[in-house]
């Protein structure tokens, strides 16, 4: 997407995200209605909530917007059977679109084939589904290095992903950057989505994200970001 995108086409690539643990049902309506009128691809909304997201947006009528949720939500240190059991549940709930948390721990440790067995136990019970492998790329880039990362990234190819993500944007280490979503997206050529989320709070940031391999886009403050392109300093 050479240059700056239009409203429409940067609001294509969003999931508008809202993952708060205090988030009502009445939160979640909003967030849907917001997103219906934004024009944005999907909302992502925490596991419990699908069905109220599901329910919105059919009162909507909205049936081009997806519903994604997340698995093994914050922390990745979930049992992978007791992930792929969430996935599943949402996927019969109505969500269409998952975002797993890898075993970051396993992933610096080295230990490859726990983070393989852990993404294909989510990818099997949610076979129609689209995955999203969140790899906290913050914090390998952190205490790892490059390769760490695209090992990882490679490692989620395998394991049959749909995407790459950055981040859940809950790790101290931080969200996305322009530096992890480059190397993500080297890592996986184009064969898979890549995926910032974590920390995009403008128009500017989120730009360059897209500039620099990303192809979705998870945000929470998703009008101020689009709002944003109308800003004079954004211009070419």
């Amino acid at each position: 997407m050479p240059g700056q995108p239009t409203r429409e086409q940067l609001a294509a690539l969003v999931d508008h995200t809202l993952l708060k643990p205090e988030a009502t049902h009445a939160d979640v309506a909003a967030l849907v209605a917001e997103a219906v009128e934004l024009g944005v691809y999907a909302v992502c909304v925490s596991p419990s909530m699908v069905p109220i997201a599901v329910q919105a947006v059919g009162a909507a009528g909205a049936g081009g917007l997806r519903v994604a949720t997340v698995a093994g939500f914050p922390s990745g240190k979930h049992v992978s059977t007791v992930k792929a059991h969430e996935a599943a549940q949402a996927a019969a709930s109505g969500a269409t679109e998952i975002d797993m948390v890898i075993d970051v721990g396993a992933a610096l440790a080295g230990d490859l084939d726990a983070v393989r067995s852990d993404i294909e136990a989510v990818r099997c019970a949610v076979a129609g589904a689209v995955l999203k492998v969140i790899v906290e790329s913050a914090v390998l880039l952190c205490q790892a290095n490059e390769r760490a990362l695209a090992d990882v990234c490679h490692v989620a190819e395998a394991a049959g992903a749909d995407f790459v993500k950055t981040s859940t944007g809950f790790h101290p280490a931080g969200g996305a950057s322009l530096r992890a979503v480059a190397l993500m997206t080297e890592a996986v050529g184009g064969r898979l989505g890549v995926k910032a989320s974590g920390g995009i709070r403008t128009a500017a940031d989120a730009i360059a994200l897209v500039d620099a391999g990303a192809t979705r886009l998870g945000l929470s403050s998703t009008r101020a970001v689009l709002d944003g392109l109308s800003q004079p300093q954004l211009l070419p």
